[in-house]
């Protein structure tokens, strides 16, 4: 097995046509696939949502020499050098032998995604509405779940996504939630949210005027940190991937940001 049959194993889950769709189709900026191919028998793979210092050094520590990322281990336009203070994981990934795949847009937005586990884990089954939707996946998800007070909400979620690092506002029930996996809090997100009746609007890394204009149209409103809100579906990709591979296979938990 090489990097290449590692990424069609992830292609097969969740297809990276997907992430060129949300690119061509609605305006969003992606940079998933194999990264680094250093080719190869692989030897093991670190799953880690992102590519840290921490997570290369986890993988020649294990041996492992394919590090399958959720967050694009190149993201910038145009990058057009690689040295110590620009790409400077990308190049130590490269002169360990150290292959890097990376699934964002199509990973989000898959189905059994990181999306949609962020509906599951806070208790939604299915969706009544996606907010962005195309051909194989949808990212944006509004759907019931049983009714409680947002406190035993919030600290439902904080058990399930393992963190204590949640912001709550308002303090009304939670019937009807919007969540969207990462920083896809915006003004999108949020008539959408209202348009199709939410209560509660869950998500990540949302700006001050946001917030405000959250609490101000009634909303319950439920911050979780970017990694929390995402490492939880990417765990359970990692295990379906685990199935097929047949090598030795590791999740990196960066505590620091759960």
């Amino acid at each position: 097995m090489r990097p290449r049959d590692i990424y069609e194993l992830a292609d097969a889950l969740a297809p990276f046509s997907v992430s060129a769709r949300l690119v061509s189709e609605c305006g969003f900026h992606d940079n998933s696939g194999l990264l680094v191919d250093c080719g190869g028998e692989v030897t093991g793979v670190l799953f880690s949502l992102d590519l840290s210092e921490g997570a290369v050094e986890e993988a020649k520590e294990r041996g492992a020499n394919v590090i399958f990322t959720h967050h694009p281990a190149i993201w910038t336009d145009g990058l057009r050098r690689l040295d110590e203070t620009c790409g400077k994981h990308v190049l130590a990934c490269a002169r360990a032998g150290i292959s890097v795949i990376s699934a964002h847009l199509n990973l989000d937005a898959a189905p059994r995604g990181i999306d949609e586990s962020l509906m599951r884990g806070l208790g939604g089954e299915k969706p009544l509405a996606v907010m962005t939707e195309v051909e194989g996946g949808g990212y944006g998800r509004v759907y019931d779940v049983k009714e409680s007070p947002l406190e035993t909400f919030v600290a439902r979620a904080k058990k399930t996504f393992k963190t204590e690092r949640v912001l709550s506002y308002g303090g009304g029930k939670v019937r009807r939630v919007a969540s969207f996996c990462g920083a896809g809090f915006d003004d999108e997100a949020l008539g959408f949210a209202l348009a199709c009746g939410a209560d509660t609007l869950v998500s990540s890394d949302a700006a001050h005027h946001r917030i405000l204009g959250a609490t101000e149209c009634g909303l319950n409103l439920v911050l979780l940190t970017h990694y929390a809100s995402e490492q939880y579906g990417f765990r359970l990709f990692a295990e379906r991937m685990k199935k097929s591979i047949g090598k030795a296979c590791y999740l990196r938990e960066d505590a620091r940001f759960l």
